[in-house]
């Protein structure tokens, strides 16, 4: 078995171990590509076939505004699963583009082979409601609160708390827009945060 993979059974398992016959009907829906640092896996508008898996890289989930001013919403690194599922289940048009930050090797999984896989097996079911309770009720929903309630020192300060181990690997340009702030923003935080800790 290729690392990738290997590397995928292993983290669907720490969701919910899988029995093989699951793990074989999941890996039928996938395959393994390579992505440039820079390019485009899913643009604004484009209607999506699958979804990824990392095995090696960084990934970022950005939306458009009407100015042409891009706010990235997410950072994917190794092990996370990229894609735009609303998109997907809906069939529409996907309003999020995902772009490779760095040379990433990916799974490809084709999400009409996995919804089909998913309807026939009760451990892929299983996996499925784990990961959905983890990503977006659990991690997604107090996201999206604290950005309502909080003012941008503390929304930078959660940010070192949640992406601790990639701040070597995200421009600053690029954490200023996650967190809704210019980089001339984010240098004021960063310059009142570092005096502070010195006072």
């Amino acid at each position: 078995m290729s690392s990738a993979y290997q590397h995928l059974l292993t983290t669907l398992n720490q969701y919910y171990a899988l029995s093989d016959k699951a793990w074989q009907a999941y890996l039928a829906c996938c395959s393994i590509k390579e992505i440039a640092k820079g390019e485009i896996l899913y643009s604004l508008g484009e209607r999506l076939k699958s979804f990824m898996f990392i095995h090696q890289g960084l990934m970022r989930a950005y939306v458009i505004d009407d100015d042409g001013h891009e706010y990235n919403k997410n950072f994917f690194a190794e092990g996370r699963f990229p894609g735009c599922m609303s998109a997907l289940l809906n069939g529409e048009p996907t309003t999020i583009a995902i772009e490779a930050m760095e040379h990433c090797q990916v799974v490809e999984i084709n999400y009409q082979q996995f919804r089909a896989a998913l309807f026939n097996d009760s451990d892929l079911m299983a996996f499925h409601i784990h990961y959905l309770e983890k990503h977006w009720l659990l991690e997604k929903e107090p996201k999206e609160i604290s950005y309502l309630q909080y003012e941008a020192k503390a929304r930078y300060l959660k940010f070192l708390a949640d992406y601790h181990t990639l701040l070597p690997r995200l421009p600053q340009y690029h954490i200023a827009s996650y967190l809704g702030i210019t980089a001339t923003q984010l240098s004021r935080i960063k310059k009142s945060l570092s005096t502070a800790s010195l006072t």
